[in-house]
């Protein structure tokens, strides 16, 4: 790939100065055929099947980050949901969660996705017992990262799903209460999930994938706040093309870093995920970024407009960049991971239901959440439910990763460290929506997913 000098004189100087960087390169791995009636025999073949393909993985991203200068955060592997091959008891799920950590360990990624079930249309015997695992596993790995399917467009929603995760989301948080509930950080509810996210907790190796793929996951919410301080006085036009072009710059680094690796792996190229991802580091904040285009507060009026502005024209740039855009693909508005959005809701601009509002638009949902301890589960239930309906009915990506956070209460902090940062305590509307929740089956598919 050729890339002209001022390009890359721009590139070391958003680096430099702007925390770009290559948030993960995720090699996704097909285990299908690691399926056994034998729980031993499933374990050693997932476990060798892991170590033999991701074995160089980690050593390649940082000779390619040596050799180019460019940070590559995080080296990550997704890999085939394990509700698809479990076939064995909670105690079994729990093994083989083991030994996704003990692979993990052996090749030296930091996150091992796919610990997931596909549930939008009903469970199979094999994920019930895996979703029932899933506190279990979690507090058995550190790890290992889990999501559950929940809806589609296509089938609707299922409710019996979302009933019972937001029992499991409260157990999983009884489990890890002396570090806030922390396990839960790993644990993302979908709806429409894509099968090519290299981005945790959410990835997995999609049943439409090939045998074995890289996808690199850019970020640079930084960079693009730079850009944006560039044209403050500028109309929308000009502020819709100037982040085109930026993301643009940003996803042809991305291309090269996959194209890299694809080549020295001998693993096919997937995608590029160009999602705004923030850290807690100032200065790294998609929260920052709305306030850059005019507005005092990330949670004020405006906001919405904002993050669509900002997520139509990352789509757009991305896609000019590279033929292989994929993923997610925008603007996440974790909360926890985010300091402006921190700094939001402790300002009281930011609440749950505005951030609700705000999902429409971005691509992803309500992400890393902290409630207080005594949320109760038909609560959580209901929150994973109304997002559910916001990506069935808008065929689009949404997700809940929430922590009703054990002892704490509104205006509390959580200290989760790393890149999960801190989390403030948001406050929940507590009014009873027991009986809408147990009322089980599926919510039926919108009118217009009938488009055969």
């Amino acid at each position: 790939m050729f890339i002209p000098a001022d390009e890359i004189a721009q590139t070391i100087r958003m680096i430099q100065k702007e925390h770009l960087d290559i948030r993960t390169v995720t090699m996704g791995i097909n285990l299908l055929d690691c399926a056994s009636d034998d729980i031993d025999v499933k374990c050693r073949k997932i476990y060798d099947k892991i170590t033999t393909r991701a074995g160089n993985l980690v050593k390649t991203a940082c000779d390619i980050e040596n050799e180019y200068g460019i940070p590559i955060v995080n080296k990550r592997i997704s890999v085939t949901p394990i509700g698809l091959i479990s076939n064995t008891d909670v105690d079994g799920c729990v093994k083989i969660a083991q030994t996704l950590e003990r692979a993990a360990n052996s090749v030296g990624v930091n996150f091992i996705g796919g610990f997931s079930a596909l549930v939008h249309k009903g469970y199979t015997e094999s994920e019930k017992k895996l979703i029932e695992s899933i506190p279990y596993a979690l507090h058995a790995t550190s790890k290992v990262c889990s999501s559950v399917n929940v809806g589609t467009t296509k089938a609707g929603i299922n409710m019996d799903a979302v009933r019972d995760m937001g029992v499991l989301i409260k157990k999983a948080a009884e489990l890890s209460a002396d570090t806030g509930g922390s396990d839960c950080a790993r644990l993302v509810v979908f709806a429409n999930a894509p099968e090519d996210n290299p981005f945790m907790a959410g990835a997995f190796h999609g049943v439409g994938e090939p045998e074995c793929v890289i996808n690199v996951g850019v970020s640079g919410p930084g960079v693009v706040k730079c850009a944006i301080d560039t044209v403050k006085d500028s109309d929308f036009t000009v502020l819709a093309e100037t982040i085109k072009k930026t993301a643009f710059k940003i996803t042809r680094m991305g291309q090269l870093v996959a194209k890299e690796a694809s080549e020295r792996l001998n693993v096919p190229f997937g995608i590029v995920d160009l999602s705004l991802a923030p850290t807690p580091a100032v200065g790294d904040s998609v929260a920052r970024i709305l306030e850059s285009m005019g507005l005092e507060h990330c949670g004020g009026p405006g906001t919405t407009a904002a993050l669509a502005l900002l997520n139509d024209a990352v789509k757009k740039g991305g896609v000019m960049a590279s033929s292989h855009v994929g993923g997610l693909s925008g603007a996440f508005i974790p909360v926890s991971e985010d300091e402006g959005m921190i700094e939001a809701v402790r300002s009281g601009a930011l609440c749950i239901e505005k951030l609700e509002a705000m999902t429409c638009v971005c691509s992803v949902g309500l992400d890393m959440i902290v409630v207080p301890g005594n949320t109760d589960a038909a609560t959580i239930s209901a929150i994973i439910a109304d997002e559910t309906a916001i990506g069935m009915v808008n065929t689009k990506t949404t997700a809940v990763r929430i922590i009703p956070a054990p002892g704490k209460v509104v205006g509390d902090t959580v200290e989760f460290g790393g890149l999960l940062g801190s989390g403030p305590v948001m406050a929940v509307r507590q009014y009873d929506c027991s009986r809408f929740i147990n009322r089980g089956g599926r919510i039926p598919a919108p009118l217009f997913s009938l488009k055969n």
